[in-house]
């Protein structure tokens, strides 16, 4: 073991995104393994069979390898901004974008695969999951998911937005959620946002180590 978490990542998987988002705010320092998804390391596959990212290991040995895990995980040492105290229906709002919203995102932007429906079908059924952080956003004066502020859900929903506006940009831009729009943009030229979205190279074994979330870590 190293003297840090050590984190399996893979740049453009939301799932990842919120991840390291959450590790960014919390101030925890960690060993960056960046993945590639065709050619996962044997190290990352024999702490986590699922294969998927991210994967954190902590210190002591423990294995977190499920996003929100890993959030709640560096909130929880380390909670500067309170994400964590706004949880106005949290559940309710993660169950529905892990599942049916999840689901009808990967068959809008894969629809080749899903030829069942078209794909402005499967955008339909994306948008009812808009239209409910529309209303969530006008409840919290446009500012926030669960509070008028920027708190964990937001952090935890904003990638899964980010990949649904980018399979057609042009039509997101026109659609009829302004707020969700404003939010969007704010997060996605934000200053955290970018700070976990620079490029490292695939990691091998016997790699130097690459720290996140320090000062002296190296990006390519």
């Amino acid at each position: 073991m190293t003297d840090y978490p050590v984190l399996y990542s893979f740049r453009r998987c939301p799932y990842a995104m919120r991840a390291r988002m959450a590790l960014m705010k919390s101030g925890t320092v960690c060993e960056l393994r960046e993945v590639v998804l065709r050619d996962k390391p044997s190290e990352m596959i024999e702490l986590s069979a699922k294969g998927t990212v991210p994967v954190l290991q902590l210190q002591g040995g423990e294995i977190l390898d499920e996003s929100l895990d890993v959030m709640r995980w560096a909130l929880a040492a380390n909670d500067p901004d309170s994400w964590l105290e706004a949880n106005a229906d949290l559940d309710a709002l993660l169950d529905q974008l892990d599942g049916e919203f999840k689901d009808n995102l990967d068959r809008y932007k894969y629809f080749v695969r899903f030829p069942e429906h078209s794909q402005s079908y499967y955008r339909e059924q994306g948008e009812k999951f808009l239209a409910e952080l529309e209303n969530r956003l006008a409840a919290n004066e446009g500012k926030g998911l669960s509070a008028p502020r920027t708190t964990f859900a937001d952090i935890a929903v904003f990638p899964f937005v980010r990949q649904f506006a980018f399979v057609d940009k042009a039509w997101f831009d026109v659609a009829p959620y302004t707020l969700l729009r404003a939010w969007f943009n704010r997060h996605l030229e934000g200053d955290l946002f970018l700070s976990v979205m620079k490029k490292y190279p695939a990691w091998k074994t016997g790699d130097d180590i690459t720290l996140f979330g320090a000062a002296d870590s190296k990006p390519q």
